[in-house]
C-alpha cells in the first residue's frame, strides 16, 4: 500500500461496535463532551473529521492506546442536537486513512492522518468473479439472516465498482467488527474481494448450522406438545370408557406407601406429594421429579432389619477363617458384638475407625464383621469426595436430583440395618460446593443419626440402627470433630512371619482357584515365599506379594496350557525357579558389617513396611567445625545428631575428648540409601554410638542393634514400633538389642515367637549404650 507523504491533522470521533466504510452514509449519536467538541471543531474545518473504533469499550473515558489507527475520513452532511444533549450527526466516509499519532487536547483527540492512495484496478476477469462471488453470497446471507431486509440485496446488485461493492456489502453484513476492521485496513481491491467471499462464507454457514438447530428444536417442541395432546384424549376416552386411567396409578402409589412402614409424619407428605403429582402432567419435568421422590420414599427400608447374629464362638471363627494375626483388632470386635448381645437396644452406638497402611486388610475385616453379624455390607468409597450433596442429597430442584449415598445404598439393600464401610476417609476434599467431613459430622454422631434429614428426602431417617465401619491410612488429614466422633482402632503392618502364613493359608489358595490350577499344579516353597517378601515387595500389606504370587501362576498355567515340560511346570517352585520368572530382586536387606568398625553403628528403624535394619556411619576430617548430613536425612533425625554431639561436647572430660580441636575439625553423618527420606528421633542413640566411635576412635560391636530416642542430657526415652524393629533384627540374624527402659512394658506384650532366640538389654541412659557397644580404648 501507498500513503500520501503529506498528513493533515483531523478531529477524532472515536465510535464504537461500528465501522464507517467510503461511501456510506450513516447517522451517529454522540454524547460524550470531548467527541461534541471534536464535531463542532470538523464543523469549522471543512467540516471533515477522522472516525476510528475502539478495540475494547471502557466506558466514557477514551484511551488513546485503545483505538485503532486505521480508520476514515467522513464528511460531515448534517449536525442537530437533539433536547437530551446528545448531537446526531449524518456523516459519508470519504477515504480510508492512517493515524499516524493520536494527540489527547483538553477539549477532543486529534490526529495526523495519511489518506490511503488507492488506485483504481483494471476491471478483470478475477474481478469480475470476485464480485459475482460477492453478490452470490450476500444473497445467501440475507436469505438466511432474518434481522436483513430482502431490499438490502437490490440496493447492492446494481453496483458496477468492485471497491464500492466490496465497502457497501460489507458495512450491510452483519460481520463481526473485527472481521469489518480487516476489511477497512485492506487496501488492495483484489485482496479485499478476495477476504470479503471468505468472511461471507464462513458466515453464511454458521447461520445456516443455527437455522437448522432453530428447526430441529422447534420440531422436537411440537412432538412433545402433540404427544401431550394425545395423551389427554386417550385419558378422556379411558374415562369415558370405564378404563384404566392415571388414576389408578395414583392408587398403587398410595398403597404402596401406605405398606412401606414409614412414620405417620412421613407419610402424610408422601400422601401429599401423591396428590401433587395426580394434578401434574405426565411428561412434565416436574412430574419426573415428583415420582423419583415418591418412589424412593416407598422403596426404602423404613421398619424392614436383619436379625443380628451375636454368637461370640461364631464371630471368632469367621474373624481367624479369613484373617491371619491382627488379634487385637479382632478382640476388640468380639468386645463390641458381646457387648451388643448383652445390652441390647441400650447399647450406646460406637463408630470404630480402622486406621493402617494399605493392604493390611481394613476393607476386608469389615466384610468379615457382616458376614459374621449376618448384616448387608455396603462399601462408599470418600477417596476425593468434594462435594456435601453426595452425603446430604440433593435438593429437588432440577430433573437429575438423588438421594445422597448412605440413603441410595440403604435402599438398594433394602435393610434399615447394614453394615456401612467407609472407606478413605482421611482423603475427604471440600471445595466450593461444601466439605462432605462437616456433612459426616450427623451422620456419625450416635446423638444426631437417629433423626438424620437427607436434603432430598426432606424427612428424618432412623441410621442409628447402621453399624459404621471407617477406614483411613492415617488420622493427620482426619478433621479434629469428625475424628472425636470414632473409636481409633490401629491395625500394624504384616512382619515376614505373619506374610509367610497368609500366603500359604489365604492367597495362594485363592490364586490357585482363580488360575484354574491345583495344589499338585502349584505350589511355593517357604524358601521360596520369604525370598520374595523380602527381595521383591516393600509394603505393610500384601497386595504386592499377592500380585507377584499371581505372576507365578500365570506363568506356570501358560506352561501347562502349551503342554510344557509338565514335571517342571507342576513341581513345587524353588527360590531359583521362582527368580527365573519375576527377574532379578528389586530389593537388598542392609549389608551387615562383618566385624567392629569404628564410626558405624547399626540402628532399628520403623516403616510402613514394617521395620528395617540402617547403618549411621560419621567420619571426622580437618576442616572449619562444620556438621555436614548426607543420605535424605529428616529434619527431626538432624536434630537428634545435633543433640547426640551436644552432649559429647558437654561431657568431653569423660569421653577422653578435652583435646578435641571442634573448631578446626569437620563432622560427617552419613545414612546409607540416600534416595529413601528418613526422620524420626528413635534413632537418637545410635547417632550418639556413632559419633563417640568416630571421636575416641574406639570401635563399635556391630553384634548389637539399638533404638531409642535421646535427651541432651543423656536420658534415653522410649520409643514406637517395638515389634517391627525386633522382627527386622531377627530376619538380619541379629540378636542383641539395645532398648530403652521405658519400653519394657512393651515387650512384654509381644508373642513368644518373637522373642525366641533374641537378647534385649535394656538401657536408660547413653552412657549405659556406650559400655555395652563400644570396645575398650587402645
Amino acid at each position: 500500500m501507498d500513503f500520501r507523504i503529506k498528513a493533515r491533522v483531523y478531529p477524532v470521533v472515536p465510535v464504537r461496535e461500528m465501522i464507517i466504510f467510503p461511501g456510506v452514509v450513516s447517522p451517529l449519536f454522540i454524547s460524550r463532551p470531548k467527541s461534541i467538541c471534536a464535531v463542532e471543531e470538523g464543523a469549522e474545518n471543512e467540516r471533515l473529521i477522522f472516525i476510528t473504533a475502539e478495540k475494547k469499550p471502557y466506558g466514557e473515558t477514551v484511551n488513546t492506546d485503545n483505538l485503532y489507527s486505521v480508520g476514515t475520513i467522513c464528511r460531515m452532511l448534517q449536525s442537530v442536537r437533539m433536547p437530551d444533549g446528545m448531537l446526531k450527526v449524518v456523516v459519508e466516509g470519504e477515504k480510508r486513512g492512517k493515524a499516524d499519532k493520536f494527540a489527547a487536547r483538553d477539549s477532543f483527540i486529534s490526529a495526523g492522518v495519511v489518506p490511503f492512495d488507492s488506485k483504481r484496478e483494471k476491471m478483470t476477469l478475477e474481478i469480475s468473479a470476485l464480485m459475482r462471488l460477492v453478490r452470490s453470497e450476500f444473497e445467501k446471507n440475507v436469505q438466511l439472516d432474518s434481522k436483513l431486509p430482502d431490499d438490502i440485496f437490490r440496493s447492492v446488485s446494481d453496483i458496477l465498482d468492485p471497491e464500492v461493492l466490496c465497502d457497501i456489502t460489507a458495512s450491510h453484513s452483519r460481520l463481526d467488527i473485527t472481521e469489518k476492521q480487516r476489511l477497512l485496513e485492506t487496501v488492495n481491491v483484489v485482496d479485499r474481494l478476495s477476504l470479503l467471499v471468505r468472511m461471507l462464507k464462513n458466515e453464511n454457514e454458521l447461520l445456516s448450522y443455527e437455522q437448522e438447530l432453530e428447526e430441529r428444536v422447534q420440531a422436537e417442541i411440537d412432538k412433545d406438545q402433540r404427544n401431550y395432546y394425545l395423551r389427554e384424549q386417550l385419558k378422556v376416552i379411558n374415562e369415558e370408557l370405564g378404563g384404566e386411567s392415571s388414576a389408578s396409578e395414583v392408587e398403587e402409589l398410595r398403597a404402596a406407601a401406605a405398606e412401606s412402614g414409614m412414620p405417620e409424619a412421613v407419610m402424610q407428605k408422601v400422601t401429599r406429594e401423591i396428590g401433587r403429582f395426580a394434578k401434574l402432567a405426565p411428561l412434565s419435568p416436574e412430574a419426573a421429579v415428583s415420582r423419583t421422590y415418591i418412589e424412593t420414599m416407598i422403596e426404602l427400608p423404613w421398619k424392614k432389619s436383619t436379625e443380628d447374629d451375636l454368637d461370640i464362638a461364631n464371630a471368632r471363627k469367621v474373624l481367624n477363617a479369613d484373617h491371619h494375626g491382627l488379634e487385637e483388632v479382632k478382640r476388640r470386635i468380639v468386645e463390641f458384638l458381646a457387648v451388643k448381645k448383652r445390652a441390647g437396644k441400650d447399647m450406646r452406638g460406637q463408630v470404630i475407625c480402622f486406621v493402617g497402611p494399605p493392604g493390611v486388610g481394613k476393607t476386608s475385616l469389615g466384610k468379615s464383621i457382616a458376614r459374621a453379624m449376618g448384616r448387608k455390607f455396603i462399601n462408599i468409597s470418600l477417596g476425593g469426595m468434594h462435594d456435601e450433596a453426595e452425603i446430604r442429597g440433593h435438593r429437588r430442584t432440577y430433573v437429575g436430583a438423588l438421594p445422597g449415598r448412605i440413603i441410595q445404598k440403604i435402599r438398594q439393600c433394602g435393610f434399615n440395618n447394614p453394615l456401612i464401610l467407609m472407606d478413605e476417609i482421611d482423603k475427604l476434599a471440600s471445595d466450593y460446593r461444601g466439605d462432605p467431613s462437616s456433612a459426616l459430622l450427623e451422620v456419625l454422631d450416635p446423638e444426631q443419626n437417629w433423626n438424620f434429614t437427607d436434603n432430598f428426602l426432606e424427612a428424618p431417617f432412623d441410621l442409628s440402627k447402621v453399624m459404621f465401619i471407617t477406614t483411613a491410612n492415617s488420622t493427620a488429614t482426619i478433621p479434629g470433630p469428625l475424628l472425636d466422633r470414632m473409636e481409633i482402632i490401629p491395625l500394624p503392618g504384616y512382619v515376614m512371619e505373619e506374610k509367610l502364613k497368609i500366603a500359604k493359608k489365604h492367597l495362594i489358595p485363592r490364586i490357585i482357584r482363580e488360575h484354574g490350577l491345583t495344589k499338585d499344579e502349584f505350589s511355593l516353597s517357604d524358601t521360596a515365599l520369604k525370598d520374595i517378601i523380602s527381595s521383591y515387595t516393600m509394603e505393610a500389606g500384601v497386595r504386592s506379594l499377592d500380585r507377584q504370587i499371581a505372576k507365578l501362576a500365570r506363568r506356570v498355567t501358560m506352561e501347562l496350557s502349551e503342554g510344557g515340560d509338565e514335571t517342571e511346570a507342576s513341581a513345587v517352585l524353588t527360590k531359583e525357579r521362582a527368580r527365573e520368572i519375576l527377574g532379578a530382586p528389586k530389593l537388598h536387606n542392609t549389608r551387615i558389617p562383618k566385624g567392629d568398625a569404628v564410626g558405624t553403628a547399626i540402628g532399628l528403624a520403623w516403616t510402613e513396611a514394617g521395620g528395617d535394619v540402617i547403618l549411621i556411619e560419621s567420619a571426622v576430617m580437618d576442616g572449619g567445625g562444620k556438621v555436614c548430613y548426607t543420605g535424605n536425612l529428616g529434619e527431626i533425625m538432624q536434630e537428634s545428631a545435633t543433640t547426640a554431639l551436644a552432649y559429647l561436647r558437654s561431657h568431653a572430660g569423660s569421653y577422653g575428648l578435652s583435646g578435641f580441636e571442634w573448631n578446626k575439625k569437620d563432622i560427617q553423618i552419613h545414612v546409607p540409601a540416600g534416595a529413601v527420606p528418613k526422620d524420626g528421633p528413635s534413632a537418637g542413640i545410635t547417632l550418639a554410638l556413632s559419633l563417640c566411635s568416630t571421636l575416641t576412635g574406639r570401635a563399635v560391636n556391630t553384634a548389637f542393634a539399638m533404638t531409642g530416642e535421646m535427651t541432651l542430657h543423656g536420658n534415653v526415652l522410649p520409643i514406637g514400633g517395638i515389634r517391627e524393629k525386633i522382627l527386622a533384627a531377627k530376619r538380619l540374624g541379629i540378636k542383641d538389642i539395645l532398648l530403652p527402659e521405658d519400653n519394657r512394658a512393651d515387650v512384654s506384650e509381644l508373642s513368644e515367637w518373637i522373642l525366641k532366640g533374641m537378647k534385649l538389654h535394656y538401657v536408660s541412659d547413653i552412657s549405659e549404650v556406650f559400655e555395652l557397644a563400644l570396645r575398650a580404648g587402645v
